[in-house]
């Protein structure tokens, strides 16, 4: 029996199809829960006070390898070990962050699948401008706290926009920040929002897409579950696919791989999903061809 532990700062909810991709992946590779694998896995429900906790206890069981589900638990688990292998899945810049040494030869007891690739940035404004072609000025909503690799985003959306689009950086905190922040951008002809990968965005996506929905203003998400409650559209990595490939190094690291020497794996599958009623409420026409790339059509 070896053991693995696992540790995410959503709930249990929030993360479920993922865990099980990576449990499933892990049995196609051989590894079997409660037969040759032991897995301990923990929930904070975005409470920061208890992602430290179940970091200690998890150490604490003396696992051969933990899977942290974002550089926000890998520095929860970093903080009581140097030695035993982490796993991150979605990580966006992990060098940048301090995560690894480099992508290529990670150097200590860290590795794992990184959630942002450059060009992403040029997809978002090209999507934006495809289905609300008046757009001008876009306002990349992230909370500072949650997203340190914001500039690295930032770089990327304002490269692609040119002088085409403005780009503004609309940092928030809390969710009186966020009520502000979107009123106030929507009240702007001509503006639409960008929502990039964050942790705390994505736990308040509901919140958003309601916010989005009630000034009106048209907003593309990083990750598919905002559309799936009502956002326009989403364009990033098949996280699924990022939770399968974990697996993968599980099962490398339990046979004896070194992290140091994993290279960290780039987003190789990425998702366009569209919701249409989202669309004719924001009184916008999803050209045909647009739809015909999407991965998957919300009517």
């Amino acid at each position: 029996m070896r053991r693995v532990g696992a540790l995410y700062f959503s709930s249990r909810g929030g993360v479920l199809k993922y865990h099980q991709a990576f449990l499933e992946e892990l049995q196609h590779l051989g590894w079997t829960e409660g037969g040759n694998i032991l897995l301990d896995v923990r929930f904070a429900a975005g409470d920061s006070n208890r992602l430290g906790v179940f970091a200690t206890e998890l150490v604490g069981f003396s696992p051969e390898v933990v899977v942290a589900s974002s550089p926000l638990e890998v520095r929860a688990v970093q903080q009581q070990t140097r030695s035993i292998p982490i796993v991150f899945t979605p990580a966006v810049d992990p060098v940048s962050q301090g995560l690894v040494g480099s992508i290529r030869h990670p150097g200590g007891n860290i590795t794992g699948c990184s959630s942002f690739e450059f060009s992403m940035g040029g997809k978002w404004v090209e999507l934006l401008k495809e289905v609300a072609p008046n757009t001008a000025r876009v306002a990349v909503i992230f909370n500072p706290k949650t997203a340190p690799y914001i500039e690295e985003i930032l770089r990327s959306i304002e490269v692609a926009a040119a002088s085409a689009v403005k780009v503004a950086a609309a940092p928030i905190h809390d969710d009186h920040e966020m009520e502000i922040v979107i009123g106030r951008l929507a009240s702007e002809p001509g503006s639409a929002l960008i929502l990039p990968p964050d942790i705390f965005t994505s736990a308040k996506r509901q919140q958003i897409v309601a916010l989005a929905a009630q000034h009106p203003v048209p907003a593309i998400y990083s990750v598919p579950s905002f559309v799936e409650v009502g956002g326009l559209l989403a364009y990033g990595p098949d996280l699924l696919d990022n939770y399968r490939r974990t697996a993968t190094y599980v099962d490398r690291i339990l046979k004896g791989a070194n992290p140091a020497e994993l290279p960290v794996e780039a987003p190789t599958k990425f998702l366009l999903v569209i919701n249409l009623k989202t669309a004719k409420a924001l009184g916008l026409t999803v050209p045909p061809s647009l739809l015909a790339r999407a991965d998957e059509v919300i009517e």
